[in-house]
C-alpha cells in the first residue's frame, strides 16, 4: 500500500478578496505521479505554488510527512519545480546549469561529478556537458531543468506545464520520457496541464478542477469512463451529454424511451445526466437502431470520421470509421456498457449538445419499444440484470 507524502486539509487560497482555492482536500501519494488537470483559471498553479511554498494558503494546512509545513519557506523544502519557461542559465554550459544547486550546498567536487553525470544520463544528454543551453533545442533543453531539479534529489518535483512550448511531436516524445524518468527516480511528481490527453497518457492519478474546487479525483480509465459530473465528461474526452431520468436501478430513460444500463443507486425517476461517448455509438440501418436521426456534417479526421447526427433537435457527434453522407438517415445502437449515468450537477445542460440551433425531429421510434419488449431483453443480457 502506497505511503502518504502530502496532504492538503482543507486548504482556501483568495487574492483581494475572490476566492481562487474553495476548502481543498487532497492527498498525494510518495511515487506517485499526480496530475492537476484543468482550464485556466482552475486553481491547479495556485495547488502547486502552495505545495512548492511560494504561496501560504489562506487558510488551511499543508502537511508533508504528517508534518505542517505552512510556514517553512520553498528552499527547505525537499520539493523542486521545473516551469514552462526553463529559467536556465545561459552563460553556464549544460554541465554547470545541473551542478549549480549541488555548488549552492558547497558539495565536494567528486560528488557533484557523480551527481551531475548520473542525471544527465538519466535525461539522455551523455556527450551534451559542454554544449550551452542556447544551442540546444526546446525538448533538449527542458531535460537540463529537469536535470537540475532531480540532481538535488527532491522527494517531490513540481511541473508547471513543462511541455507547453514544444511542438506536438516533441511533446508526446517528452510525455514517455517524463514517465519514465518518474519511474526510474522513484519520486513524486505533481504535474500541471490543461491537456487531457497529457494527463490521461503520464499519470496514475488525475485531480480534475474547476473555480477552484476538485471535481474528480481517480485513475486516468476512472476518470475517462466513469465522469462525476457533466463537467468531468466533456473536459475529458468528447461527450455527448443528455437529459434522463433513472426509472429504476439499471433502467434509464431518455428521448423518450427506456435503455438497460450499469447503473444504480439513484432515487426512483431522478432526473439525471446521461453520458455517451461518441466512439462507443454503432452506425446501423435506420430499421435496425434504437434511435434514427439525421446526419447533418462529417468530417475526416485521419483515423475516423467526426459525424454530427440531428436526434429530435438535440445534435450527437459520433466517430467512427464508417462514412456516411451529410442528409442520410442512419440508426444507432447502444448496449449498457456505453450508457453512463451521472447525477445532475451545476454543470447540467451547459455541455454535449453539438447544435447551434434546434430543430424538431419526428424520427424517435415507439417510446415503450425497449420495455418489456424482445429487443429490451436484449439489451439487459449484455449486463445480466434482470428487467
Amino acid at each position: 500500500m502506497s505511503k502518504e507524502l502530502i496532504r492538503l486539509s482543507n486548504v482556501s487560497m483568495a487574492f483581494d478578496g475572490e476566492i481562487v482555492l474553495d476548502d481543498m482536500n487532497l492527498h498525494i501519494n510518495d511515487r506517485e505521479f499526480l496530475t492537476l488537470l484543468g482550464p485556466s483559471g482552475c486553481g491547479k498553479t495556485t495547488t502547486l505554488r502552495i505545495i512548492g511554498g511560494f504561496l501560504q494558503p489562506t487558510s488551511g494546512d499543508v502537511l508533508f510527512d504528517g508534518v505542517r509545513i505552512n510556514d517553512i519557506p520553498p528552499y527547505k523544502r525537499k520539493v523542486n519545480t521545473v516551469f514552462q519557461r526553463y529559467a536556465l542559465f545561459p552563460h553556464l554550459d549544460v554541465y554547470e546549469n545541473v551542478a549549480f544547486g549541488l555548488r549552492i550546498a558547497k558539495l565536494d567536487e567528486r560528488e557533484i561529478d557523480g551527481r551531475v553525470t548520473e542525471m544527465l544520463e538519466s535525461v539522455s544528454l551523455r556527450g551534451f556537458e559542454n554544449r550551452k543551453v542556447a544551442s540546444l533545442s526546446g525538448g533538449q533543453q527542458q531535460r537540463v531543468a529537469i536535470a537540475r531539479a532531480l540532481v538535488n534529489r527532491p522527494k517531490v518535483l513540481l511541473l508547471d506545464e513543462p511541455l507547453g512550448a514544444l511542438d506536438l511531436r516533441l511533446r508526446k516524445d517528452m510525455q514517455v520520457e517524463l514517465k519514465e524518468i518518474q519511474q526510474q527516480m522513484g519520486i513524486t511528481f505533481i504535474y500541471i496541464t490543461h491537456d487531457q490527453e497529457e494527463a490521461l497518457t503520464m499519470s496514475d492519478t488525475v485531480v480534475v478542477m474547476n473555480r477552484g474546487r476538485i471535481q474528480q479525483i481517480g485513475t486516468p480509465q476512472d476518470i475517462y469512463n466513469e465522469p462525476q459530473n457533466a463537467f468531468v465528461a466533456d473536459f475529458i474526452g468528447e461527450s455527448n451529454i443528455l437529459d434522463g431520468v433513472m426509472k429504476e436501478d439499471y433502467v434509464v430513460e431518455f428521448f423518450g424511451r427506456k435503455f438497460k444500463c450499469l447503473d444504480s443507486g439513484f432515487a426512483p425517476n431522478e432526473p439525471v445526466d446521461v453520458v455517451i461517448r461518441p466512439e462507443d455509438i454503432d452506425i446501423v440501418k435506420p430499421a435496425d437502431g434504437h434511435l434514427t436521426g439525421t446526419v447533418t456534417g462529417i468530417t475526416f479526421k485521419g483515423v475516423h470520421y467526426d459525424i454530427i447526427v440531428d436526434f429530435a433537435g438535440f445534435k450527437w457527434l459520433i466517430q467512427s470509421t464508417d462514412y456516411v453522407a451529410a442528409g442520410e438517415k442512419i440508426g444507432i445502437r447502444l448496449t449498457p456498457d456505453d450508457i453512463h449515468v451521472m447525477k445532475k450537477s451545476e454543470y447540467s445542460g451547459l455541455f454535449g449538445d453539438y447544435s447551434s440551433y434546434s430543430e424538431e425531429y419526428d424520427e424517435i421510434a415507439d417510446p415503450d419499444a425497449l420495455i418489456g419488449g424482445e429487443e429490451y431483453t436484449e439489451l439487459g443480457e449484455a449486463d445480466g440484470h434482470e428487467a
